[in-house]
């Protein structure tokens, strides 16, 4: 024992030698940005070359012009569903609902026309609701009308569409349409078992300048992302993929509704944002681009994973693909009336 506590004191005086070489060959941040440099200075000869290629040169083009366009729109979406989900509290509107559920479900869908916010925020604010005793039929309503028919959503529309202003009157009216429509489905056919009650949200319990800033940084960073890809994507789709396919896709009218819904799905770009990414599908007829617009607002990716996390895995399942049909239903009777 004593032999023992010896050589551990031995050990512990002198430093262990590491093995020879290892030192050396350590990668650490300054080595890497030096070879990173290294590399884009041997190579800015092919990435000039390939940059200024007409492909590329159409890709930079659509990509520069959606992000510029949109990214205004999204930042004051984010500052203004922030502020209104820290500040304003969610028994403000349990107060202004009306009692009887049927006509609750309608005035939770128009409140969506005058408070803005991206789909980021309704989802936590819908489940703030649900959680402070708002029918869930009602806050469900507002889950989806929120992010789709909101003013900045709205301006943001209008001007993606300048030469075709009744763009907003049928996003506006086939999207609250909806909306009601889930709301009362779900009033009828919903289950309590379904809908598991929401968690408190992350900033509850924090100062309110904490909990804005931190709901604007989440929203920012998620939002932006899904910009980022959606603006890639629909670049790629102008500049790569070949005209004859986007213009056969486009051709046929069932085709070209359901690729563009299941696009909304795939790309889940924010609604203050996706406006000019369904302008940029100009193959397209505005009855497929209205499909766009209604559907990537209340059913996409993250929305679904949102949807999960707060209100259960069995509520999602059920609720989105009921949401994804509808919408699309709706889309293309409202686009024969007044596309």
């Amino acid at each position: 024992m004593a032999i023992t506590k010896a050589a551990e004191r031995r050990t512990g005086d002198a430093p262990i030698p590491s093995p020879p070489g290892r030192d050396e060959w350590r990668l650490n941040s300054q080595l890497a940005l030096t070879l990173l440099l290294v590399v884009m200075v041997l190579g800015q000869g092919p990435v000039r070359r390939a940059l200024s290629a007409p492909v590329m040169q159409s890709w930079m083009t659509v990509f520069v012009a959606v992000m510029v366009q949109a990214l205004p729109f999204l930042v004051l979406g984010v500052l203004l569903s922030a502020a209104i989900a820290v500040f304003v509290p969610a028994s403000f509107f349990a107060r202004a609902l009306p009692g009887r559920p049927a006509l609750a479900v309608p005035v939770a869908g128009m409140a969506g026309a005058v408070l803005p916010g991206c789909e980021c925020a309704s989802v936590p604010v819908a489940g703030a609701l649900v959680r402070r005793g708002v029918t869930p039929a009602a806050a469900l309503a507002f889950l989806l009308s929120a992010p789709a028919i909101n003013p900045i959503v709205l301006a943001a529309t209008a001007v993606a569409f300048p030469n075709d202003p009744e763009m907003v009157l049928a996003r506006f009216v086939a999207s609250l349409l909806v909306a009601c429509a889930m709301g009362w489905l779900w009033l009828r056919l919903g289950r309590a078992d379904w809908l598991r009650p929401p968690a408190r949200e992350a900033y509850e319990g924090q100062g309110r300048g904490a909990a804005f800033w931190g709901s604007v940084r989440h929203d920012v960073m998620l939002a932006g992302g899904f910009l980022v890809v959606g603006a890639m994507a629909a670049a790629t789709l102008k500049a790569v993929v070949p005209e004859q396919w986007l213009r056969l896709a486009a051709e046929h009218p069932v085709v070209s509704v359901l690729a563009l819904a299941v696009l909304a799905v795939l790309l889940s770009i924010c609604s203050e944002a996706d406006a000019f990414v369904a302008a940029s599908l100009t193959q397209f007829s505005l009855t497929a681009r209205l499909a766009f617009l209604v559907v990537g607002p209340m059913i996409d990716l993250k929305l679904f994973a949102m949807q999960a996390g707060t209100f259960g895995r069995g509520f999602a399942v059920r609720f989105a693909p009921a949401t994804f049909v509808l919408a699309v239903a709706v889309s293309v009777l409202t686009g024969a009336v007044l596309l």
